[in-house]
């Protein structure tokens, strides 16, 4: 599941805005990415190492935080994140399957398909966890194979000194370049959604770790391939006139009419399966926040647990940010929560639990420094070309964590005093007992 959410995402929607960034040198980003995201898994394999459980980046925060407003405003930060990524990925569904009938930039039908693809995610995990499992394991095969086969056939009919490689690299730009990797870290950021399976998994002290490197491996040889393979049929400045199709405009070219379609179906079904998991894992960490009292929680008169309201409010946002807003805005500010929450992370395993869980400092401050600087020129990149977005991340972020604030001030402890942030001392067995219960 991990590997579908990361490649429905990655792919098919963000290849266009990080060579629209990146220019010729766009496969390095991918790579860059890769490694910077390799870095923050250090952090999540330790600590799932050392405390497998399902709560995933919860659990990480709150044994690093203590229950009280950081981690509870950096869990819903990546909680809204994997939200944003629905709506990104549903968007790219609907541009995709328009795109054989020259409707990709009707905006009412591009909202209203996306919108019926997070209606139907809705219905598939309303039907169980097996029906989700299943569907995930299949099409994650279909659609790593079916772009492998694209990939190699493309490149094969193109080879790889012509359309964007055959352009000067002097058309970087250095900033532009580093903030193209905020990009390529969210196409890589559905590795996290493995740090909750650790309730199931076998052998979780030693699997989790493994299969969240494997599914970044697995990622990095997939978005290459595609890279190269766009960029070896498109000039730099026909995959930005494309960005949101990309694939689908590389593959003309290449294999014909033919090869067109078949990126058009295995796009369709990448998107699909991604948005299926995403909102799966999306509603099951809402669920345990909820149950943790990290966040408020109303039914609104619906029937049936909290999962099942957790669901409906899930696809309720991410129907509504797919209607609102276009990919670039949508995968900017989900690239800005997440880069956030993930220094918060390392920043409190680096600050409390490295000794515990034997982590390296080094790692940890790399991992924290890498963060910050794409952070940086992400930001900067941004303030040039869209600050509305920067500003609405801003706001949202400070919101986040005022209302977060606001919230736990009212919430009495069970010793009836208000809830506050509780550093955790690795000694503190009272408090792993606390989170254990939850």
């Amino acid at each position: 599941m991990g590997t579908g959410v990361m490649i429905g995402a990655g792919i098919f929607a963000l290849t266009g805005q990080i060579a629209e960034l990146a220019g010729p040198l766009f496969p390095l980003s991918f790579v860059l990415g890769a490694l910077v995201t390799s870095l923050a898994a250090y952090s999540y394999i330790k600590m799932s190492n050392a405390w497998p459980s399902s709560g995933g980046i919860a659990m990480i925060l709150q044994k690093a935080y203590g229950p009280g407003v950081v981690a509870a405003s950096a869990s819903l930060l990546m909680a809204l994140s994997m939200v944003i990524n629905e709506s990104l990925v549903a968007r790219t569904f609907a541009t995709y399957a328009l795109r054989p009938f020259g409707l990709e930039e009707n905006s009412l039908l591009l909202s209203a398909l996306a919108l019926g693809l997070i209606v139907f995610a809705y219905i598939v995990n309303k039907a169980g966890n097996r029906s989700v499992s299943g569907f995930s394991l299949v099409m994650s095969a279909i659609k790593i194979g079916g772009i492998a086969l694209f990939a190699l056939a493309a490149i094969a009919a193109s080879g790889f000194f012509s359309g964007a490689f055959a352009q000067q690299v002097s058309q970087t730009n250095g900033g532009a370049f580093l903030a193209s990797v905020a990009f390529s870290i969210l196409a890589f950021k559905g590795f996290t959604t493995i740090t909750n399976s650790g309730g199931e998994i076998v052998d979780p002290h030693r699997n989790v770790g493994r299969t969240i490197m494997i599914s970044i491996a697995i990622c990095v040889v997939t978005y290459l391939l595609v890279a190269v393979a766009v960029g070896s049929n498109l000039t730099i400045d026909q995959i930005v006139e494309a960005r949101d199709y990309s694939l689908a405009a590389a593959a003309r070219p290449a294999l014909g009419e033919l090869g067109f379609w078949f990126t058009i179906v295995i796009a369709i079904a990448a998107t699909t399966s991604g948005v299926i998991a995403s909102v799966f894992a999306v509603s099951r960490m809402l669920t345990m926040l909820t149950e943790m009292k990290m966040i408020p929680h109303s039914h609104f008169g619906m029937k049936g647990g909290i999962r099942s309201h957790m669901l409906v409010y899930t696809v309720v946002i991410a129907g509504t940010l797919a209607v609102l807003f276009d990919l670039s805005r949508i995968a900017s500010l989900g690239a800005f929560f997440y880069l956030v929450m993930d220094i918060l992370v390392h920043w409190g395993v680096y600050r409390h639990l490295r000794e515990e869980i034997g982590a390296r400092t080094s790692v940890l401050l790399a991992a924290i420094a890498a963060d910050g600087v794409i952070l940086v020129a992400f930001a900067g990149v941004k303030l040039e070309s869209d600050s509305v977005i920067v500003g609405i991340a801003a706001v949202s972020i400070v919101a986040v964590f005022g209302l977060e604030t606001l919230f736990l001030q009212r919430k009495p402890s069970p010793n009836g005093i208000p809830q506050r942030d509780a550093r955790v001392d690795g000694s503190s067995k009272s408090h792993e007992s606390g989170a254990d219960q939850q």
